[in-house]
């Protein structure tokens, strides 16, 4: 079920099936805001999850995970702009036995500081008003810089919050600068070179192989036909065989949007246990149990405190949006996988299917046939066997990858990953130029029965309709090398 997890689109269908109550502008559409609560946080609200092979030359012994966060970004929208919450804990998981639990954890906590610039006007020093930058910014932590952001990295070995921890560290230590967001041109002439220079070539403990990390905004790499989809799938041409050209056919709605991107890349042999050459990822994001409020606020409007609480989780795209019924949305952003089979009825009748064959089943869209759903059952719990289910497993929600595949270079990755004979794609891991929406939409209506995987051909009439949002994405629309993801758009494109 995992598969058809994909964001807006996944978002769309589940608020259609109930009944338009939250229905909302498709400004508003690319925002995970999958849960009630959620939407109150914007700043701990992951959109996506990547995770792959790193097909970088030279770099393809590692793993990349990227987890984006602070959705529905406006270039232009200062000036506070989209700093990360330095009240919580960001997250990235790895699972590598199999069992549903955590072996490996990497956690982000944030720091703002107000350097507090000051001008002399009238003999006296006054702050400026500015929040962000008083001056040119080319490198980190630069003097026009008026609010300094850095972050720390620990490594959890075991349970996240009761195994051991330790540090991440780099050359200048164990502290590092998040480069400011792309105010503009006259700001920050030359977005690229500024921000690559806080790629960092970190220390992992317990790995004797470095790694590298970013953290910083990216031009957000999902691309969906928001508009149509939230109108009941109101695509003119939901399959290609309805109209040529259907897969360019609309508009990407997040062609003008950002979003803030927690990189890492990793050997694989420290992310690896024995033999089993699968692992499990996903990202969580977690605030304090407590919040008082400041009447009279001075450095900080609020005091935080108790025991961490997950409020946020993402693995497979968008499982929360569309798999998840509405009553239970925060029950599973605060649940963990090894919690799942609660939520396995979500899997195995989905309704998603149904709504597709209301909607279009005169035009050849009929929904598979078999039930339980078991082809989406290995998808979204276990893995497929052969190709990304470890030796042993506990039936849970999360991104699987089998690191003894080899990565593809862009010019021949396939943007159907495993669907289209790409097996070093989606949903084996997940890159940036696989085009989930479309995999989703094929999926749930069957290609994988009409592969054998989990059914039968016969199960899914509408099996083998190459389905589309019309909204086009592959490896050209990211970079081919760390951090992959294209710089950020600027506020003020002009110089």
């Amino acid at each position: 079920m995992s598969f058809i997890a994909t964001r807006a689109l996944s978002r769309a269908l589940a608020l259609a099936l109930c009944a338009g109550a939250f229905a909302s502008p498709a400004a508003q559409a690319s925002s995970h805001r999958e849960a009630p609560f959620i939407t109150k946080h914007p700043k701990i609200d992951a959109t996506d999850f990547y995770m792959f092979r790193s097909y970088e030359p030279g770099r393809q012994a590692f793993v990349t995970m990227i987890a984006n966060y602070v959705p529905l970004q406006d270039p232009g929208a200062g000036p506070n702009y989209f700093a990360m919450d330095p009240d919580a804990l960001y997250e990235i998981h790895i699972d590598n036995n199999g069992d549903a639990k955590e072996d490996i954890s990497f956690q982000f906590r944030f720091q703002n500081t107000n350097k507090d610039t000051k001008l002399t006007v009238g003999g006296k020093q006054v702050s400026i008003p500015l929040v962000i930058n008083g001056g040119a910014i080319n490198d980190r932590n630069p003097a026009g810089l008026n609010v300094r952001e850095t972050y720390t990295v620990n490594v959890a070995r075991g349970d996240r919050r009761g195994g051991t921890r330790t540090q991440l560290t780099g050359a200048g230590g164990a502290v590092f600068d998040k480069p400011v967001d792309n105010i503009g041109n006259k700001s920050i002439p030359d977005y690229a070179s500024y921000a690559a220079k806080h790629v960092y070539e970190v220390t992992i403990p317990g790995c004797s192989t470095p790694g590298r990390m970013f953290v910083g905004q990216r031009k957000d790499p999902f691309v969906v036909n928001l508009g149509e989809t939230f109108d009941l799938i109101n695509i003119k041409a939901p399959a290609v065989e309805f109209s040529a050209g259907a897969e360019r056919a609309t508009r990407d709605d997040l062609a003008g949007k950002n979003v803030t991107s927690i990189e890492l890349e990793v050997a694989i042999a420290c992310l690896t246990a024995g033999n089993d050459p699968v692992i499990g990822g996903w990202t969580t994001a977690s605030m304090r149990q407590g919040r008082l409020l400041n009447p009279a606020p001075g450095a900080s409007a609020s005091k935080e405190g108790g025991a961490w609480t997950q409020v946020s989780r993402l693995g497979m795209p968008l499982v929360n949006e569309v798999v998840i019924g509405l009553k239970d949305k925060d029950r599973f952003n605060h649940s963990k996988p090894s919690a799942d089979t609660q939520f396995a009825d979500y899997v195995t009748n989905p309704t998603l299917p149904a709504l597709v064959e209301i909607l279009y089943g005169s035009a050849g869209a009929k929904a598979p046939t078999n039930f339980p759903r078991n082809d989406l059952v290995a998808a979204f719990l276990t893995g497929v066997k052969g190709l990304n289910q470890p030796a042993q497993v506990t039936p849970s929600e999360m991104l699987r990858l089998n690191t003894s595949i080899a990565p593809v270079a862009p010019a021949a990755q396939k943007r159907l990953g495993v669907i289209d004979g790409d097996n070093a794609g989606f949903p084996n891991g997940r890159r940036p130029g696989d085009d989930v929406v479309d995999i989703a939409l094929r999926v749930v209506m069957g290609k994988l029965c009409t592969l054998n995987l989990g059914c039968a051909p016969g199960d899914a009439p509408a099996g083998s309709l190459r389905f589309t949002d019309g909204a086009y994405l592959d490896a050209s629309f990211v970079n081919g090398s760390f951090p992959y993801l294209k710089t950020p758009l600027p506020g003020s494109p002009q110089q």
